[in-house]
């Protein structure tokens, strides 16, 4: 007997089972598993196309792309808000007095110079930030509007020096940072003086003659 013969014979008998159902029931189980199997070892290629129209795989495969775009998307937001935080903080440094991110600035300053772990550190911290209105000052003369902004520049400038050197004498006296703080000072003040106008000249002299005072002579 040939197996297409074997094949139609089994088929009918399936239909003959069926046939005998009451109407209303589904086949029996263990009916459903026999014909499945059957169909199986018949056509094998049945399986593969089986598993590949199960709807479960696409939407496992969906989750997952949408997985790998949702990190894409963090990674891109993530990477979008670090420069973005960078670029801020970069315009923040860059700011002078006037712009709007200056105060931010300088309360920045102010927080580190209160978050110190000693006097020591504070005292450098104020130092540092001396030199850093000194680099205004610099960066200020010959804009439009520039005298007032440098005057309080150059005002604060010296308020910052002499807490910075009152507190560093007192907790390193005779430390080689006052000299090194003052020489800098200078070589970054005086050079400005034939840019200033009376007062400002008057100011940044007067500062000049402190700092001098505070070099150790030799």
């Amino acid at each position: 007997m040939g197996r297409g013969r074997r094949s139609r014979e089994r088929v009918l008998g399936h239909l003959a089972e069926l046939r005998r159902l009451p109407l209303g029931e589904g086949p029996a189980a263990a009916f459903r598993e026999r014909l499945r199997a059957e169909l199986l070892s018949a056509h094998p290629g049945l399986l593969s196309t089986h598993s590949a129209a199960d709807p479960v795989r696409p939407a496992r495969r969906s989750r997952r792309r949408r997985a790998r775009r949702l990190s894409w998307v963090s990674q891109i937001a993530t990477f979008g808000l670090t420069a973005a935080m960078m670029l801020s903080a970069f315009a923040t440094y860059q700011a002078l007095p006037g712009d709007t991110l200056y105060p931010l600035k300088r309360a920045a300053e102010s927080t580190l110079v209160r978050l110190s772990a000693d006097d020591v550190q504070r005292a450098e911290r104020e130092l540092i930030s001396a030199k850093t209105r000194a680099s205004e000052v610099a960066r200020l003369l010959g804009s439009s509007g520039d005298g007032p902004l440098v005057t309080r520049t150059l005002t604060e400038m010296e308020e910052s020096t002499r807490s910075g050197i009152s507190r560093l004498e007192r907790a390193e006296p005779r430390s080689p940072k006052i000299n090194r703080f003052a020489r800098d000072q200078k070589n970054m003040v005086e050079p400005m003086l034939e840019r200033m106008d009376g007062d400002q000249q008057d100011k940044a002299t007067g500062y000049l003659d402190y700092i001098d005072g505070l070099v150790a002579p030799g």
